[in-house]
């Protein structure tokens, strides 16, 4: 064989392009399931189970009578079959719409507030050069491990003294301060580049316009993520609301369904069909926001406040 021929064969080998088609079940690209993702997607998917499977039976013994929840039967479906009795004693004992009314607002309220806030605070600590700023931070930091549990007597009584007890600015101004979104935020704005400011300062921007019209559009998918977790934990605040709010008109929706629970006494499948009431609206704003809270999470680390 010739040294042209050896070099062409050679040529040819490095030249054509890899045709065969990729393995059965693969995308390209794409690296097979070994050993060990078969075994950490086998020990997720356990987890997503032992997770699930909690509110499956709640879910599951609302949907029983009365008799069968307090039976301690194991099943997923009591003797006399599937009910909405526990749903229907819930939702015609008390004033459940109001209280569901009543959380949507003041949970959307504390969101946009807090998202104001801690922008706000975020943007001044990330950019602006003020006496004691980082001495500042540090305590903004170090008062995330603070458990909310201390400050709630301090609270109570900085709202009695007000004459906030019983309205909804007692209900919704202590929820507005977030120090961990302060940290999340500024976090963020730090990796947006300086000099995208720079040349709107040179075109006459302010402060404030520099804010509202370059760092605010390109934070909207972590402000975004933010304003779910606020939401949800908003959604979900029982202690704050119960302690302040005794007007049954102005109550949010936990704190109401769990006076309908202790006025009529323990009923498991009453007690079950509340949670689940109390839990729906929130699944499906993960439904409609999963993406935006997963990669909240990946891009912060929080999972909430």
């Amino acid at each position: 064989m010739s040294t042209a021929t050896v070099t062409a064969t050679r040529t040819e080998a490095i030249t054509t392009p890899d045709t065969r088609k990729p393995r059965r079940g693969h995308l390209p690209g794409q690296k097979p399931f070994g050993p060990l993702r078969i075994t950490a997607f086998v020990v997720l998917l356990l987890l997503a189970i032992g997770w699930l499977l909690p509110f499956l039976w709640a879910v599951a013994t609302a949907f029983k009578t009365e008799t069968d929840a307090a039976s301690g039967d194991p099943g997923w479906i009591g003797a006399a079959g599937p009910t909405i009795d526990a749903f229907t004693a819930i939702l015609s004992q008390g004033n459940v719409y109001t209280w569901a009314f009543n959380s949507l607002w003041t949970s959307v309220a504390i969101t946009l507030i807090t998202l104001t806030i801690s922008a706000l605070a975020a943007y001044a600590f990330s950019r602006l050069d003020f006496t004691g700023r980082k001495w500042l931070f540090v305590v903004i930091i170090a008062s995330i491990v603070v458990p909310p549990q201390v400050l709630i007597i301090p609270l109570f009584y900085e709202m009695l003294a007000f004459n906030l007890i019983d309205t909804y600015w007692g209900l919704i101004l202590p929820q507005v301060v977030a120090p961990a979104m302060v940290f999340i935020l500024k976090r963020f704005f730090d990796a947006i580049p300086i000099e995208l400011e720079d040349a709107a300062r040179v075109d006459g921007a302010g402060r404030l316009r520099i804010f509202w019209s370059i760092v605010l559009p390109l934070s909207r998918p972590i402000m975004a993520s933010v304003g779910i977790f606020v939401f949800i934990a908003a959604w979900n605040n029982f202690l704050w609301p119960f302690l302040v709010i005794n007007d049954t008109t102005l109550m949010t929706l936990p704190v109401g369904l769990q006076t309908v629970i202790s006025a009529y006494g323990v009923q498991y499948a009453q007690v079950m069909a509340q949670a689940v009431l109390a839990a729906l609206p929130l699944i499906v704003v993960f439904l409609i926001f999963q993406k935006q809270i997963v990669k909240g999470v990946a891009t912060s680390g929080f999972g909430g406040q």
